[in-house]
């Protein structure tokens, strides 16, 4: 079986093989930019493991599993659009670096690339692959946009919050893993058992995320730290703050929240410390800790040796306990 290593130089190999260098450059030298910034190519990855795990051919599983990368990417281009990031994986976003209008054609033009070579799979499994794949495109513009209501709403919950992350994030990590399965022929209640895995890792995922945005080293993160905050994302460990914080704390978490006034490094070492103070950070390990637990439940179920897994847990152990 192949490792996460080779798995990712394979994918880089065939990314660098796509033809972007055509016109106009301002289209497709953004595309070529964002594909090639960098990133860790998780979701690709796990369509690749997941194909070989039962048993398939990686090769016929590259179409779908390049595919994913680029509608991820696609997604990566236009939320820092909206969400007015700076930096990602440490350089300049798309937009920061040409412009909005370009970030946007220059998404819009990835996503039709994802599905021109997920269509260009074995005729077999070509349409439940372009099926999955446009479930999972409509599931998370869903997340996103319930993630920019919740930015204007006074009154969001912690499961409004946790349903909105599985679309926006968990969906695809388990349809990445999905993809995989069907390349590979794995019977439909494995498929659904993989499925489950991959959404509640992705979640957990999710989890990790929220807490590294606001007590990880910005550094190794390759994000401005506290992002979250100075886009008022009520995340979970905003929402758990509130359920949390009582009188004085409450009033200054509500305050400095809301407060457009301060600069960006005061409103999020101000609201830190209150996350910090009320020991929000526990309570998000825990709740990732479960998802973890419920995923690992899942892919225990999954009629398969255990040898045949150990290179996919490998992987989500290391995605949970990552520094970045």
């Amino acid at each position: 079986m192949g490792t996460q290593e080779s798995y990712l130089r394979l994918l880089n190999e065939k990314i660098s093989d796509i033809a972007f260098e055509k016109e106009p450059r301002e289209l497709y030298e953004p595309m070529t930019y964002a594909l090639t910034m960098g990133g860790k190519r998780i979701r690709p990855t796990l369509t690749l493991m997941a194909c070989e795990m039962f048993k398939g051919n990686v090769q016929q599983a590259l179409p779908a599993a390049l595919a994913i990368e680029i509608f991820h990417n696609f997604t990566l281009v236009h939320d820092d659009i909206m969400d007015v990031a700076p930096i990602r994986r440490g350089k300049e976003t798309v937009y920061k670096k040409w412009n909005t209008n370009i970030g946007i054609l220059s998404g819009d033009a990835m996503l039709a690339k994802a599905f021109e070579i997920i269509s260009e799979s074995d005729e077999k499994i070509m349409k439940p692959l372009v099926q999955m794949l446009s479930k999972v495109a409509i599931e998370v513009c869903e997340g996103q946009q319930l993630d920019m209501n919740f930015e204007h709403s006074e009154k969001v919950t912690i499961p409004e919050y946790l349903a909105m992350i599985r679309l926006k994030t968990a969906v695809l990590v388990a349809s990445s893993l999905m993809a995989g399965a069907i390349v590979a022929g794995a019977s439909k209640q494995d498929t659904r058992e993989l499925y489950l895995f991959g959404e509640n890792l992705g979640m957990a995922f999710q989890m990790k995320d929220d807490i590294l945005d606001v007590f990880g080293d910005e550094k190794k993160f390759g994000k401005k730290k506290g992002g979250d905050i100075i886009s008022k994302k009520k995340t979970y460990l905003y929402l758990k703050a509130h359920e949390l914080a009582k009188d004085k704390t409450l009033n200054s978490l509500i305050y400095y929240f809301a407060n457009s006034t301060f600069d960006n490094d005061t409103k999020v070492k101000a609201i830190s410390e209150i996350y910090a103070k009320v020991g929000v950070k526990k309570h998000a390990e825990k709740l990732m800790d479960n998802y973890y637990a419920k995923a690992l439940a899942h892919l225990k179920k999954i009629k398969l040796p255990e040898s045949n897994k150990k290179n996919l847990l490998k992987l989500a152990e290391q995605l949970l306990v990552r520094e970045f």
